[in-house]
């Protein structure tokens, strides 16, 4: 019962997909979304097509009257992006920056403005400040970016690996990171202050920094100039936090070491020095989880726009896993992951199946301390030789977070994304009580800062109950627990917000002190674990919770700890003190060491917190700036690279950067489609194929090939993104067509993926080679990091084979077929690959719009594509219903052929056809024997001079050096069929045509090949004398001769003679093979009967109404398999119809035993058995030829004709030809006939040549020679083999 529901619903659901995407289905669908149009998708939403607004130059200065509280964000309507799709990256870069924080942000700038190619992978999202704000403001919206790793219970990962912000749970302490494009400076509090000469001068520096810390000024000089840090503004509003904490320094004693803290916050609107324009602070306080004001000078806003506009292309959702040293040299190769996609639900090979890039010159690590560090542990994992000390030395920079909580004052410390305009909350730091100075603290490592914070607006419902619930809560003296109690109730009745409510009355503190720098982050199965083992922190911490305490006593608060956590981690790859590996990662420029020595990696270089190798006792972003600038300056001078300087001036984030990297016509093409598709109603998914590959040219067959590579286990694995850049473009396309990214693995080609470097899907592409069917093509460049270049193809094949099997349509849905060449089409292996169950449930949940846009329009896409491949897929899997294809009368697929010379013949009772000539192909030895070939029923020359084949039988035989000749007797298509004629009437025709042919070829012997009721009319011909044996040389009988062995289908027709009495009284005596939609009642009706005509298996099933007709009429003739899809096309081109006399002579012929031809009724004298008939035939070399799988004629047709000849003449030369695999007429009109059929008859044609007359034959050497009747021989003619018949006939063509 449930198997029964289950394929019910999928029946119900696809039938449902189908509906939608037919004309009534996507009107429903765009009226749902609000805008009904002819067809297809709405392209855009109106906020994608509405003009974008300019962020305006500055027109003051910064003493200007403060207005952010009163103006709204000025939000535009459209978001720029200088990040570009990932599947626009290229292999290779001069440069290739990891991360895009302050280190790399900084690398990106400098070597961009070499002139240098330069990539920025960044593990987050890029995230501005569209409308609605695209920075999370509250819990519900915060949740979705969390990722939580590490130790819980055990080393686990939680969350979205792009998401924003990150906890990583450490043994001792925990770390919070940030995720996205800029980096940490996307969250962090903007505070700004150099790191004092005296912690520059601790042993743990390199010599060259701690000898001369002056130095390092000038480097943080060129960040200030970039990051443009400022004080908050005295004419902005007074911040009760901000006065607050100025009480509390008195109270410590410490008022003459409190200041307002610089910060890269905008307090006037403007355009910063990188030329990005940046507003004026709202004073939200939420600069901790993305400022939507537009007042953050992040790494967005200067450095990563500085390099976008000086050529640097910025790619986000790539998380880079190891490097490793290119082995021929050719710079490094970093391997990433692209989380793009959905890509991360295959979690099994996620981290297995990982791109890569190469960096040609340098490569620089900017991806924090902890990822950059956890880069290096597992690339020496993987054979890079560093430093022992990598992992170890990490500083949590002395962190500590604190809080008075339920003071005496209104503090005004929860972040509001609409701040009151009388009590706002102002910048999360503002302020800072610095002790760092010789005379506060004699030791450094004794200094401390203490920064007054704010708690972002989403932790606001929350920070009440995570207070409260902290242990070691210190109460003050004087401590009123009735009016305490009263404002923590009025916290969680009206709000965080409310006036006087404990959460309203909550300083926060940040301390940044000297920590023992002894945490070590390690690898444990892949996962990193991080631990902080400093011995002393206790005696630290707690001098440290004093001064807190004391603070928090003066304002009446209950002092609070919070749980051990830093945002500002430091080391991992510290900087050597002295100049080697065994002190330090990486040199005092940033460079790699390649062990303990001083050797390092002159093009791996780390420009972020983890160089640092010691606590700074502040916030650390200045320095890190300042270092990156440092070793940028070296390495340019050390290079001799000049730099650009010149300002950008003002620049527009929607238009081109300044100066870009020219890309291929691929990548423009990509470009645009995803520019444009992905705005309105694009979708993607990615899909995974595993299977086995053979490696090698000795096996064509791809089931042979799949079995050799399973057992030499050579496995493959296909993994790719495909990107549908809009949903209407594709089904409104006859390409149907997508761009494919990511990779290829196979360990036999190359020990690293294949990087596909160009791709494409067609779906549901007509298969030229496939009478009726439909592929899946992947038409793939790849890419090996050892250089080599190969094209992959790739076929998944649907048909009617699919028709009522869910079963073979999985198989058909998920198998592809696939060819691997170098790309001079050199071939190097094929396989099989397939998608598996698991795989399948994956690619599902990755399935999704391609956009950003919400609502209708983001659901409509994903079901306008489903609609459309459940239509086309059903269109085969109930094949017996889709919709008839009539005749096409175009001339689509037709090859140019030679066109016949074309003479009328008349015959004894005044009846004329045509007799079609063909010479030889120019420049071809010729042949003094002529070819006769003589077409069936209902055809004409066609069969033989097909123009949908390349190589046909005129072009074959003609490009050997024969004469070609081809009469269309009575019955034929173009002739007078409809009068009646029958089969016996047109051996006249055969009379007529011959005696013209021996006219035209002075007498001389011909051979004919004769098809099908064209062998009939010629077999009565010659039993009757209408033609004598000694005119021809030999023959090729194909089907059938004289013998007359219908199908078993046909057999039963021909025992119920009232189908055609019934057709004849309903619709007249003319069956005609072609109809229309506008055909009678009669023939539109029986064209839907024969819809459900039983013709063999599923695969045979097709929607050609000429194809239908001609079953019913003939039989099925021809196996699908063996015709191309043009030949099927065309059919009504080929075939014109009928006559019920015809039929009912030939069915009397083959219903009376003992099958054999006869003359008209009513006298239906039988022509073998009357005396002296046969006789005629004696002489004749004749071949037998029947398709193995013929269902018109039984193979014994032939058969029984072949015995009675040898029973009745032994002495004569008589053969039979089975090709198995072969139907009827697709022996003739086959896409490899020229290569199964032809050589066959050419073989017995070439025998026949050379036997008792004149003609050319081949001897055993290869050498023809032209034989006279005497046997001497003279060489006159070219070495040929049978391909020469192939190689001439495609010469044809060009």
């Amino acid at each position: 019962m449930a198997a029964l529901f289950t394929v019910s619903a999928t029946v119900l659901i696809f039938c449902a997909l189908w509906w939608l995407s037919g004309d009534a289905g996507l009107a429903w669908l765009n009226r749902r979304s609000g805008r009904l149009r002819g067809e297809g998708l709405p392209l855009a939403s109106s906020q994608a097509s509405a003009s974008r607004t300019v962020v305006p130059d500055s027109d003051g200065d910064s003493k200007r009257p403060y207005s952010g509280l009163t103006t709204s964000n000025d939000q535009t309507t459209k978001t720029p992006r200088i990040s570009r799709p990932v599947p626009l990256m290229r292999s290779e870069y001069d440069v290739v920056v990891v991360g895009s924080g302050y280190g790399g942000g900084v690398a990106a700038s400098r070597m961009a403005r070499t002139g240098k190619s330069v990539a920025v992978l960044e593990l987050g999202l890029e995230k501005w400040r569209p409308l609605a704000g695209e920075y999370p403001s509250s819990l519900k919206d915060v949740a979705p970016e969390y990722q939580v790793t590490g130790t819980i219970g055990k080393q686990r990962t939680l969350g979205k690996p792009t998401g924003m912000y990150h906890t990583i749970k450490g043994d001792g302490q925990d770390v919070f990171l940030g995720h996205g494009l800029g980096g940490t400076s996307l969250i962090n509090a903007n505070v700004y202050l150099r790191a004092d000469h005296r912690t520059l001068e601790l042993e743990e520096w390199p010599e060259e920094i701690r000898k001369d810390p002056t130095s390092m000024d000038q480097y943080y000089a060129r960040a200030e100039a970039m990051l443009q840090p400022m004080s908050y503004p005295d004419h902005y509003p007074s911040l009760k936090k901000l006065e607050v904490f100025e009480q509390q320094a008195t109270a410590l004693g410490q008022e003459h070491n409190f200041y307002r803290v610089p910060q890269t916050t905008f307090f006037r609107d403007d355009v910063n020095n990188a030329g990005v324009g940046l507003k004026a602070s709202t004073c939200t306080g939420q600069d901790t989880t993305g400022i939507n004001d537009g007042s953050k000078n992040s790494v967005l806003m200067n450095y990563l726009p500085d390099a976008w506009n000086r050529g640097a292309e910025i790619f986000c959702e790539c998380e880079v896993r190891h490097i490793r040293k290119d082995p021929n040299g050719n710079g490094y190769l970093l391997y990433y992951a692209w989380h793009g996609d959905g890509r991360e639900y295959s979690k099994d090979t996620f981290y297995d199946q990982l791109m890569w890039i190469r960096a040609k010159e340098l490569c620089f690590l900017g991806a924090g301390a902890l990822g950059t560090t956890e880069i290096l542990l597992r690339s020496k994992a993987r054979g890079l030789t560093m430093s022992p000390l990598v992992g170890q030395k990490i500083s949590g920079n002395g962190d500590l977070l604190c809080f008075a909580y339920n003071t005496n004052e209104t503090i005004n410390g929860v972040g509001n994304e609409k701040p009151s305009v009388a009590g706002p909350c102002g910048p999360t730091i503002t302020s800072i009580i610095d002790n760092r100075g010789s005379e506060a603290v004699p030791n450094i490592r004794n200094g401390y800062v203490i920064e007054e914070g704010a708690v972002p607006e989403a932790l606001a419902p929350m920070i009440q109950t995570m207070i409260e619930v902290q242990p070691n809560q210190v109460y003050p003296k004087h401590y009123s627990r009735i009016k305490c109690l009263l404002n923590r109730i009025k916290t969680m009745v009206m709000g965080p917000y409310s006036k006087g409510c404990s959460t309203n009355r909550t300083q926060s503190y940040l301390v940044m002190s000297h920590d023992t720098n002894e945490g070590v982050l390690t690898l444990e199965d892949e996962q990193p674990r991080l631990q902080f083992l400093g011995d002393g922190e206790d005696k630290r911490t707690e001098r440290l919770l004093g001064i807190l305490r004391k603070a928090t006593e003066a304002i009446g608060g209950v002092f609070v700890i919070s749980p051990r956590i830093t945002a500002h981690p430091l080391g991992g790859a510290i900087m050597s003190s002295d100049g080697t590996g065994a002190q330090g990662v990486v040199n005092a420029s940033g460079q790699l060491f390649k062990g303990d020595g001083e050797d390092v990696y002159s093009g791996i270089v780390c420009v972020d917190g983890s160089v640092v190798p010691t606590s700074l006792c502040v916030n650390p972003f200045a320095t890190i700036t300042a270092l990156a600038e440092r070793s940028c300056d070296i390495l340019l001078r050390e290079n001799e690279w000049p730099v650009d300087e010149t300002p950008n001036g003002k620049l527009d984030l929607f238009s081109k950067p300044a100066k870009a990297i020219p890309m291929s016509n691929y990548m423009e093409e990509m470009a645009h489609a995803l520019s444009n598709g992905f705005e309105a109603d694009g979708v993607r998914f990615f899909e995974v194929m595993e299977g086995h590959v053979h490696i090698g040219t000795d096996i064509t067959d791809f089931i042979a090939a799949e079995k050799a590579a399973n057992g030499a286990a050579s496995a493959a694995r296909l993994s790719i993104s495909v990107d549908v850049p809009s949903v209407e473009n594709l089904t409104g396309r006859a390409s149907h067509m997508a761009f494919v990214t990511g990779t290829f693995s196979c360990g036999t080609l190359s020990q690293d993926p294949l990087l596909i470097t160009k791709g494409r899907v067609h779906f549901f592409t007509a298969d030229d080679e496939v009478s009726d069917g439909t592929n899946f093509i992947y038409t793939l460049s790849l890419l090996s990091t050892d250089g080599e270049t190969y094209n992959l193809q790739g076929v998944k094949k649907l048909d009617s084979n699919m028709a009522f099997s869910g079963l073979r349509t999985w198989k058909a849905t998920t198998t592809l077929y696939t060819i691997l060449t170098r790309t001079d089409g050199t071939p190097v292996g094929r396989g099989i690959l397939r998608i598996s169950g698991r795989d399948f449930i994956n690619e599902l949940l990755t399935f999704g719009p391609g956009s950003s846009n919400t609502g209708w329009q983001k659901l409509l896409a994903p079901l306008y594509f489903l609609s459309f491949f459940a239509r086309h897929t059903l269109n085969y899997v109930l094949s017996p219903l889709r919709p008839l294809e009539y005749p096409d009368t175009s001339k689509t697929g037709y090859l140019p052929k030679p066109l016949p010379t074309k003479s009328l013949v008349t015959a004894s009772d005044g009846v004329q056809t045509v007799v079609n000539f063909w010479k030889p192909k120019p420049g071809t030895p010729h042949h003094s024997m002529a070819l006769v070939f003589i077409p069936g029923a209902s055809v004409d020359d066609q069969i033989f001079s097909l123009p949908t084949i390349p190589t046909n039988a005129v072009d074959y035989f003609t490009a050997l050096g024969y004469r070609v000749y081809i009469p269309v007797l009575r019955f034929g298509r173009g002739g007078p069929a409809e009068d009646g004629w029958t089969s016996y009437d047109a051996r006249l025709d055969v009379r007529a045509a011959v005696e013209y042919i021996r006219e035209k070829e002075d007498g001389r012997r011909f051979y004919v090949v004769c098809h099908c009721l064209g062998s009939i009319s010629t077999s009565m011909a010659l039993l009757t004398g209408e033609i004598k044996q000694e005119w021809i040389q030999g023959m090729t009988c194909t089907q059938v001769f004289c013998n007359l062995r219908y199908s078993r289908d046909n057999a039963t027709k021909a025992r119920s003679p009232v189908l055609m009495k019934a057709y004849r009284a309903l619709a007249g005596p003319w069956f005609p093979c072609t109809s229309s939609p506008t055909s009678p009642l009669v023939q539109y009706l029986l064209d839907q009967i024969l819809r459900f005509y039983p013709i063999g298996p599923s695969r045979e099933l097709c929607n050609s109404s000429v194809c239908h007709r001609c079953d019913l009429i003939f039989g099925r003739c021809w196996t699908h398999a063996n015709l191309n899809h043009a030949t099927h096309l065309h059919l009504g081109s080929f075939f014109s119809g009928i006559h019920m006399n015809f039929v009912e002579h030939l069915t009397h012929m083959g219903a009376v035993p003992p099958h054999h031809v006869r003359s008209n009724a009513p006298e239906s004298v039988d022509l073998v058995a009357q005396k002296g008939n046969l006789e005629r035939l004696r002489g004749l070399r004749i071949c037998f030829l029947s398709g193995g799988s013929n269902v018109v004629w039984d193979p014994a047709s032939t058969r029984e004709s072949f015995e009675m000849c040898k029973e009745r003449f032994p002495e004569g030369r008589f053969e039979r030809v089975v090709v198995e695999g072969y139907g009827h007429l697709d022996t003739w009109m086959g896409k490899r006939s020229f290569k199964d059929v032809y050589p066959r008859v050419r073989a017995h044609v070439e025998r026949c040549e050379g036997w008792n007359g004149v003609g050319v034959v081949e001897k055993e050497d290869g050498v023809r020679a032209e034989v006279g009747a005497g046997g001497d021989a003279k060489v006159e003619m070219e070495r040929v083999g049978w391909l020469g018949g192939v190689k001439g006939a495609l010469g044809m063509r060009r």
